[in-house]
């Protein structure tokens, strides 16, 4: 039986993600490929190891969600504040399956928080409602 194997746009439309995205986590190691000329190759086992899925064995596996949030006007240190607190929701959590993962980038020049978070369902709204009542109570004393 041979296993499953994926190219960068099968993975990135399945993660719902660009396919630099998916480069980028090649080229940074946080996912495994193998080149084959100029392409990668994706193993079904590698993209269960990002994700924290197991592979699917003949059946729909656990539903897992990918987020990009977009938060203008924050400057640098409220982001570091704000994905400190993020990444704390995230690691308390009240739901069994694998952890959340969130990642976090600040664009200086625009002000401009990113947030990308991939996990399920529910754990993912409930690190979104945390995020929109911090941001409601920033918004509401202004």
């Amino acid at each position: 039986m041979t296993e499953e194997i994926y190219s960068v746009e099968q993975v990135a439309e399945r993660l719902g993600l660009h396919v630099r995205t998916v480069r980028g986590y090649i080229r940074s190691g946080r996912l495994r490929a193998v080149r084959i000329g100029k392409q990668y190759r994706i193993a079904a086992r590698d993209l269960a190891a990002l994700t924290g899925a197991e592979p699917a064995a003949g059946s729909a596996g656990p539903v897992e969600v990918s987020s990009i949030v977009r938060v203008d006007g924050v400057d640098r240190a409220a982001a570091d504040r704000l994905g400190t607190l993020l990444q704390a929701g995230a690691a308390t959590r009240h739901h069994p399956g694998p952890p959340l993962r969130l990642q976090s980038l600040h664009d200086d020049e625009r002000n401009r928080m990113t947030l990308m978070i991939l996990g399920d369902p529910t754990a993912t709204a409930d690190l979104l409602r945390l995020l929109d009542s911090v941001l409601d109570g920033v918004i509401g004393h202004d």
